[in-house]
């Protein structure tokens, strides 16, 4: 894939809305751009964690593994669903502790299906060294570090206005977004979707 053509495939991935981002936002939101900032390098810790072994040495066992993929959407879903829980019960306080943390945030993306896409479909497999799809790993981090910043940005500026007016309507809300996501990978696992 040519650079121009992954970067745009990349940016379209990462600023889709998913777990990952709606996590960013509400840290952003109820700890500020400063206290989010850890967070970033939770993001890029959780995609490389999942992209480097698929692009060098996964990607062709996987292929053939369907039930694989389907325990990685189903632990994925069920991790998704007890972030809701968390942030149902206990929303976002501005300027307090922020019910988002580096490890829900690197086990979340960990487990993003993005990963997958990215690692696989999009990062060109390691043919004859595990440095060749290095270059796109470098290209892939800047843009992942720009993508989390827009979030944490996001919910530091437009979403923190709805946090303060009413934290718990904003927990519940961010909580019922994750519970969508996490129907929706339960229902891809399963063919529903």
């Amino acid at each position: 894939m040519a650079l121009p053509a992954f970067v745009i495939a990349v940016l379209l991935l990462l600023l889709t809305p998913g777990p990952t981002n709606t996590l960013l936002a509400v840290s952003g939101a109820s700890a500020g751009m400063r206290r989010s900032l850890p967070l970033v390098g939770a993001e890029l810790a959780g995609y490389l964690t999942t992209i480097i072994p698929l692009s060098t040495f996964a990607g062709p066992w996987l292929s053939g593994q369907p039930q694989a993929a389907l325990a990685v959407k189903l632990v994925a879903a069920i991790w998704v669903v007890m972030l809701a829980a968390r942030l149902w019960r206990h929303p976002p306080r501005l300027g307090g502790e922020s019910p988002v943390t580096f490890r829900g945030v690197y086990v979340t993306t960990v487990l993003n299906p993005k990963g997958l896409i990215i690692g696989l479909a999009l990062i060109p497999p390691s043919v004859t060294s595990v440095l060749e799809p290095l270059p796109h790993l470098a290209v892939f981090a800047a843009l992942t570090v720009t993508a989390a910043l827009l979030w944490v940005a996001f919910g530091a500026t437009v979403l923190r206005r709805a946090a303060s007016a009413r934290p718990i309507v904003f927990g519940r809300l961010a909580a019922s977004f994750l519970l969508v996501f996490a129907a929706s990978l339960a229902g891809r696992a399963f063919g529903l979707i």
